[in-house]
């Protein structure tokens, strides 16, 4: 397969979140899963912890940032792949944070959106740099696991399966599905058990 959908480096600016446990009820809520399509989801992303007021998705500040930077945690609760769903479509292109939830992260593989951990210590370096310089420019070596900004730098590890998927290209198991779908009829015209429904 061609390496067109290969996801090695994020280059952008940084929106934080803070706070540990935060769950893909308060990424996206309950009612907004009945929606047919997942088109209009990012303009409600985190939007019961908006009303409150002073969230950092509504600062005109971090306005055009692409990556999230977390707590511990990140994406617990349901299974819903609305979560993820909502994020990129607000604009996220991929995550730094303590650690993050085993279904969000699959959720988040299954997009395109990696997602890479680090220590508690250095993601507080990283949210307070963005705090401190909205605009910094950040770059996210998924390929290297590490993070950089500004002159200074973190490690940032993701699993090496997920990681392998991103740098080669094999994130997008559908895309696949649909490249090889000439190979997957030919192969299935020859099986002996699905010959008698031709």
């Amino acid at each position: 397969m061609a390496n067109s959908s290969s996801v090695t480096e994020i280059t952008g600016t940084g929106v934080v979140v803070h706070g540990a446990d935060i769950d893909t009820d308060r990424i996206i809520p309950a009612r907004f899963l009945r929606t047919v399509t997942f088109d209009d989801l990012g303009e409600h992303a985190f939007e019961d912890d908006r009303k409150e007021g002073g969230h950092s998705f509504d600062d005109p500040r971090f306005s055009g940032a692409s990556i999230l930077v977390v707590n511990q945690n990140f994406g617990c609760g349901s299974s819903r792949e609305h979560a993820p769903q909502a994020l990129t479509r607000w604009g996220i292109e991929g995550f730094v944070g303590e650690s993050f939830a085993e279904i969000f992260f699959g959720n988040c593989v299954a997009i395109g959106l990696p997602c890479l951990t680090a220590a508690a210590a250095d993601v507080a370096r990283l949210q307070a740099a963005i705090e401190a310089q909205p605009q910094v420019e950040i770059t996210v070596d998924v390929a290297g696991q590490r993070v950089s900004w500004d002159g200074s730098q973190i490690a940032a590890t993701m699993p090496d399966g997920a990681r392998g998927q991103f740098v080669d290209g094999t994130w997008d198991a559908l895309g696949q599905l649909l490249e090889a779908g000439n190979a997957i009829a030919t192969t299935a015209e020859g099986l002996p058990y699905t010959s008698n429904f031709a």
